[in-house]
């Protein structure tokens, strides 16, 4: 079943009119035809299961057959802090992030950042990774569409985070595997938890200290040294599993 988001003003009583480039893709790609069931989503957590009622010129009608919440979402609202990567990487994470149920992406720019963005690579390359957080919401069925947000400094990441219920922080220094499964097991439903990932260089000492200076929990991910684009998603994987248990 194909899936597509709309806005809350496209959604009637027992309609919904999708626009823009969806209407392109269901008739000329996918060659949608009358009659055919699809998923829509309103982006904040609500699903409607429709039939394409009729296919017009600039728009697309779905008759509303049932609705309810998204059973897709964790309980849980985890953020990603992803450290700057170089090349395409940052893509990647935030496909696979979305995948793995992160409610927001926030690209931090730290010490041992290599990529330096100026306001209108910055401006395009957000409007490229937002693309890409909607494609992989539709993919894997999501509720809502992640929001990956403008570049944060370190020292912004930790401020926000400050809002949060917790945070933890993978450190290669850290020692043991206590501490990491303690983390895990306290991210309970309804909490808002941080996760902060260094880039390719990793986080520098002064760097960690401030983390743990505003809350954030240092935790080991075991005996083998994971890339800025593993680290993540390795973290993101335990906690979908712990959550959804």
């Amino acid at each position: 079943m194909f899936h597509f988001f709309v806005k809350q003003d496209q959604i009637e009583e027992e309609r919904i009119c999708i626009t823009g480039a969806d209407v392109n893709h269901m008739k000329n790609v996918l060659r949608m035809k009358e009659g055919e069931e699809i998923l829509i989503s309103d982006g904040e957590g609500k699903d409607y299961y429709c039939k394409v009622h009729k296919l017009e010129k600039d728009q697309v009608i779905a008759s509303i057959i049932s609705k309810g919440s998204s059973e897709t979402e964790l309980p849980a609202k985890l953020v990603l802090f992803q450290g700057l990567p170089k090349g395409d990487k940052m893509e990647f994470i935030i496909q696979k992030a979305v995948e793995l149920g992160v409610w927001e992406i926030v690209p931090v720019s730290t010490k041992y950042t290599v990529v330096k963005l100026d306001g209108k690579k910055e401006e395009s390359r957000l409007k490229r990774w937002n693309a890409i957080a909607e494609s992989a919401a539709k993919q894997s069925k999501r509720g809502l569409i992640p929001k990956v947000r403008e570049i944060m400094t370190l020292e912004q990441a930790l401020s926000y985070s400050q809002t949060f219920d917790m945070a933890i922080i993978p450190y290669e220094e850290a020692r043991g595997m206590e501490t990491a499964k303690q983390a895990v097991s306290a991210v309970k439903p309804g909490m808002k938890a941080g996760i902060f990932i260094g880039p390719e260089g990793g986080f520098a000492k002064e760097e960690i200290k401030a983390a743990v200076d505003h809350g954030a929990v240092p935790v080991s991910l075991g005996k083998r040294i994971l890339r800025t684009e593993t680290a993540g998603l390795a973290v993101l994987s335990v906690l979908m599993f712990a959550l959804e248990e």
